[in-house]
């Protein structure tokens, strides 16, 4: 009886075997590539004869290889590593506001630590302009701008017109260029650098449909994204597939007129980097940030109901509404750039028109170094103007807006062996 059984399992095992070594694999095989139709059947091809420029583009390049083979190194060739600083002045008339056109480099002189620099390159203003506008958009944005929309109109309006109005009123293709970044806990980049009407109107549109997602004010993150670059959420508007993006800042861009244009309240909740980091920051990318201040008409209307301190349940005390407000002025002062405190709505066109003015009138000017600047020292500058060329200087009449110093990087070689010796 064991001996049956055995053999029948073994006709089994044996039938299974069989069968499973002519039954097509289970696992999947890669699918085989078709013919195009559209290309060449034939293996085969006659060689096509070279044109007169193909040939003419084989012998410079085989020339150019032979001369470069043969060359000989000239004495007395010196590599010369420049320094230049750059500028960036608007003059305007200190009683009137009036900005002040048609100078010449005859016209101005530029002092650094008292010393008089030799201007190398001057640039008179011309109209094309790049900037980023940094909006800050979150929970606490809505609650201030109610302030001044009540419950007619969402309260993130306040800070979405002043965007909205520069964007549409003053970005002119072909050669202005604007980029829209938004940031609540982190910076997101709305749309990159573009000209386009309809990229324009994209950006306005989807700020209007959403509604800020969280509370917290990450606003010195923003500005160091914003300035520098770094890596956050790839751009919106493109529709990327990738969640994250390298994102290069206004320092990256080459443009003569170049600004950041912040609309927020100036309060900051808990970003990564601190105060002092990101005003090193702004003075060493030395490109001008015009605010506009959000928040300014809620704090007049409830200074009487606010603590001294933030409350528990995170509502900004009177300390940090003028923290906010010292950090704008800073900001603006150390950039070379403008604080306007907004109250009322209504003051947004004339801010936005003086920006424009301001950044239109710029103008450019350079000096070479004779020394390398010391890495992480802070050299003042100075800038003095004589208007109508009489060789003395017009300070009492007149007012040259310009960074206040310029700080080069620390050498972050030297950084890192500090740290170890510490």
């Amino acid at each position: 009886m064991k001996k049956s059984l055995q053999r029948v399992l073994s006709g089994i095992f044996i039938a299974v075997i069989t069968a499973s070594s002519f039954a097509p694999s289970a696992f999947p095989q890669s699918k085989p590539q078709r013919n195009d139709p559209k290309g060449n059947e034939k293996r085969n091809q006659r060689p096509t004869p070279k044109t007169p420029e193909q040939i003419r583009a084989e012998e410079a390049e085989k020339k150019r290889l032979e001369d470069e083979k043969n060359a000989l190194p000239v004495d007395g060739v010196i590599e010369i590593d420049t320094n230049i600083v750059n500028v960036d002045a608007v003059v305007f008339n200190k009683k009137t506001g009036q900005i002040i056109g048609g100078l010449k480099k005859e016209n101005f002189a530029v002092f650094e630590n008292g010393v008089k620099q030799d201007i190398s390159n001057f640039a008179t203003p011309e109209s094309p302009i790049t900037v980023t506008l940094v909006l800050e958009y979150s929970k606490w944005t809505e609650m201030f701008g109610r302030a001044a929309g009540g419950w007619f109109e969402p309260g993130i309006y306040e800070t979405i017109r002043p965007v909205a109005q520069f964007l549409t009123r003053f970005i002119k293709p072909p050669s202005d260029y604007a980029s829209v970044v938004a940031f609540d806990m982190r910076p997101t980049p709305i749309t990159d650098f573009t000209n386009d009407p309809e990229r324009i109107r994209q950006t306005i549109d989807l700020l209007l449909r959403n509604r800020p997602a969280f509370r917290e004010n990450n606003l010195y993150d923003a500005l160091k994204f914003s300035l520098v670059g770094g890596r956050g959420d790839s751009v919106v508007l493109e529709d990327s597939e990738s969640r994250y993006a390298d994102y290069n800042g206004m320092v990256a861009v080459r443009s003569k007129r170049r600004a950041i244009i912040l609309v927020a309240s100036g309060i900051d909740t808990f970003s990564r980097i601190n105060y002092s980091e990101i005003r090193k920051i702004i003075q060493e990318a030395g490109i001008p940030i015009y605010i506009i201040s959000t928040g300014n008409l809620f704090y007049k209307k409830y200074e009487g109901y606010l603590g001294p301190t933030d409350s528990l349940t995170g509502m900004p005390g009177r300390l940090t509404f003028l923290q906010a407000k010292n950090a704008m002025n800073t900001f603006a002062k150390e950039s070379g750039g403008m604080h306007f405190e907004m109250t009322f709505e209504t003051e947004i066109p004339a801010y936005l028109q003086s920006i424009n003015g301001l950044l239109r009138s710029q103008y450019s000017i350079s000096y070479d170094l004779a020394e390398k600047h010391e890495p992480g020292k802070r050299y003042k500058l100075e800038v003095k103007v004589d208007v109508d060329g009489d060789g003395n200087f017009d300070d009492k009449q007149f007012t040259v807006q310009h960074r206040p110093f310029v700080t080069t990087p620390k050498d972050e070689g030297a950084v890192k062996k500090d740290k170890k010796g510490a």
